[in-house]
């Protein structure tokens, strides 16, 4: 069975790869888990387009193992394994993962074939749609701290909608006025009490808020985010993602 085109590698180059990189441990073992216990199907693939589906079944992080179901005939994983490089890419909601497999070998018993591997020493999580947007689930926090521009008064705006291309705010009705085009650098975004970021924004629009008598939603966009905010930033798009799930159940 051929692999969808979403399940190709992203094309890339390094410096690009590196904005979306995990390499800690717990961070690794963590996307893996949540993998196996929703049966996740992964994708495996090396350069010579040779590729084969599968879900993840054993995780030990303590041994630094992970190994993933092998049909009865497992010639084509044998033939996958001729190559130096597959890559694995898998699916949680909105987020793509993708991972090297590092040292894999299969191990057959009397119940079927695994392929064993060691744990990724880095794991790349991508946004499948950059305008993919989550509301936040606290009451106190996120909020931006930015100075306006015109004024001068440092102000604290309560941020309604999160994504990795930009914010949602919201601008009581008793703040002056922000025109569309202007570009804020230099704002403070505290995702909870203890992550704070330093972003540069671009407003994009100003509409009336739907549900605030006078206030008006903001809609911005980053500027260019170094690596380590982008990370944090995708860290915090999934954990609200995983809480709103949660409270539906």
């Amino acid at each position: 069975m051929s692999l969808p085109d979403t399940a190709a590698p992203l094309d890339l180059d390094d410096q690009q790869r590196e904005n979306y990189r995990v390499s800690t441990p717990v961070e690794i073992a963590a996307y893996l888990r949540e993998l196996m216990s929703e049966q996740a199907r992964v994708y495996l693939r090396n350069p010579e387009g040779l590729d084969l589906h599968t879900t993840l079944c054993v995780l030990d992080a303590k041994s630094g193992l992970l190994g993933l179901d092998l049909p009865h005939n497992s010639s084509r994983a044998e033939s996958l394994l001729e190559s130096d490089e597959i890559t694995a890419t898998a699916y949680l909601a909105s987020i793509r993962l993708e991972f090297e497999l590092e040292q894999p070998v299969i191990v057959r018993d009397g119940g079927g074939s695994v392929l064993r591997a060691a744990l990724p020493r880095r794991l790349y999580r991508f946004q499948r749609r950059q305008t993919f947007r989550v509301q936040p689930t606290g009451i106190n926090y996120p909020l931006l701290q930015l100075r306006h521009p015109a004024q001068g008064q440092l102000m604290s705006l309560r941020v309604l909608d999160v994504s990795m291309g930009g914010l949602g705010l919201l601008l009581p009705g008793d703040e002056a006025a922000l025109p569309p085009g202007l570009a804020l650098p230099g704002c403070v975004l505290e995702l909870d009490r203890d992550t704070r970021l330093e972003v540069g924004l671009k407003l994009l629009h100003v509409t009336q808020h739907a549900e605030v008598q006078s206030g008006r939603h903001l809609g911005c966009a980053f500027e260019t985010l170094p690596p380590d905010t982008a990370r944090a930033l995708q860290l915090y798009i999934d954990q609200t993602q995983k809480r709103r799930r949660q409270m539906r159940l």
